[in-house]
């Protein structure tokens, strides 16, 4: 065995560890990327694989370079996402005012609302302060597994404690997903007088998931130009984690959604 392939399936071995860890123990919510190391781990060890079979001749060495030219095709594809979606993130338009707000759930502990939920939480306060004092606002979120209240109620209870005017919020209990966080609040807006296509909404939701809403709201389910007000996460670990995930979650929304 060469150098170069020893030094291949020792990198692969290590990201693979450290992959299952993430996944097994799922610390700090890295649990995507330790699957994506696992993957990574899988495409190292197979072009080492691929580099010896191909020494041998015949058609391995075809192989090889139809591996490599698939993985670069994969890889340009999902830089572009990624450039995207994190170009999305950083274009803040908090400074814009709108006609009614919607704030994506996210994830609940028992009662209390999860870090991603909290920064969402404070994001929309402080945006509704300055940006919309009066126009309707929807919480929209249901209940998850292990979580005692639904996702809207947690953010209701932590607006309404802070003063928020309880009689402006307006609760969606139902949606699983971003594409029934948006359906759903729609019909609620119409109701108050709000066209979603026409009028300014706002949309609150962490910094990396700002692309994959815009996308959903305007391509899927009929909203006009929303204004995404990103809400970003304190730790840079997770954020990356986040940011990662999305590229892959933007082309499951365009291909399947």
């Amino acid at each position: 065995m060469k150098k170069r392939e020893k030094v291949q399936y020792a990198v692969a071995a290590a990201l693979a560890l450290a992959g299952f860890v993430l996944i097994t123990v799922r610390l700090w919510g890295m649990r995507f990327s330790g699957f994506l190391l696992l993957g990574t781990a899988l495409a190292l060890a197979l072009s080492a694989l691929l580099e010896r079979l191909a020494d041998r001749g015949g058609g391995w060495a075809f192989v090889r370079k139809g591996f490599y030219f698939c993985i670069s095709i994969v890889l340009t594809i999902l830089c572009c996402i990624e450039i995207f979606v994190i170009n999305r993130g950083n274009s803040d338009l908090r400074a814009l005012p709108a006609d009614a707000v919607i704030v994506l759930g996210a994830g609940v502990n028992g009662s209390q609302p999860s870090l991603s939920l909290q920064t969402r939480l404070e994001t929309a306060l402080d945006y509704l302060e300055y940006r919309c004092p009066e126009g309707p606002v929807v919480l929209t979120g249901g209940q998850g597994y292990g979580e005692e209240i639904t996702e809207a109620r947690c953010m209701y209870n932590w607006l309404t404690e802070r003063g928020v005017n309880p009689d402006r919020l307006i609760l969606e209990e139902q949606a699983a997903n971003t594409a029934e966080n948006f359906s759903f609040s729609k019909i609620l807006l119409e109701e108050e007088g709000i066209d979603p296509a026409a009028d300014r909404v706002a949309v609150v939701t962490n910094d990396f998931h700002i692309a994959r809403a815009e996308l959903i709201a305007e391509e899927k389910t009929g909203y006009g130009a929303v204004i995404g007000i990103p809400a970003k996460l304190p730790w840079i670990h997770l954020t990356v984690n986040y940011y990662l995930r999305e590229a892959f979650a933007v082309v499951k929304t365009v291909l399947f959604d």
